[in-house]
């Protein structure tokens, strides 16, 4: 059975950095592309960056040049760096996984951006 495992995340003010890690671990066979989502109360979960197993990236609009995703592919580990953090990036990131054909969730974390 496979598992994400989150840390990182915490209480930051506008402008700080935070960065998140999420490592899966269990039977893995084959890791096709991790990815980051954000929900916030009242909303659905929202996809903010994507990595593929090619190293390939995307991010939502608005965190463009301010959030990088990379992959340590021996250690099926992904990690976000996010910089030049405001109130709105404030939520619970869920690690997300597309692992041995299946989708596979992160325990969440919560990230807060206030002063």
């Amino acid at each position: 059975q496979v598992q994400l495992v989150e840390s990182g995340g915490g209480l930051v003010q506008p402008g700080g950095s935070l960065s998140l890690s999420c490592a899966a671990s269990g039977s893995i066979l084959r890791l096709y592309r991790m990815a980051w989502y954000r929900q916030v109360p009242g909303a659905t979960r929202a996809r903010v960056a994507v990595i593929t197993s090619a190293n390939r990236t995307d991010y939502a609009d608005s965190v463009k040049g301010r959030f990088a995703i990379s992959m340590d592919s021996a250690k099926n580990t992904v990690y976000l760096q996010m910089n030049s953090l405001r109130s709105e990036d404030t939520g619970v990131y869920y690690c997300y996984a597309l692992l041995n054909g299946d989708d596979c969730w992160g325990q969440g974390s919560q990230v807060t951006v206030s002063s």
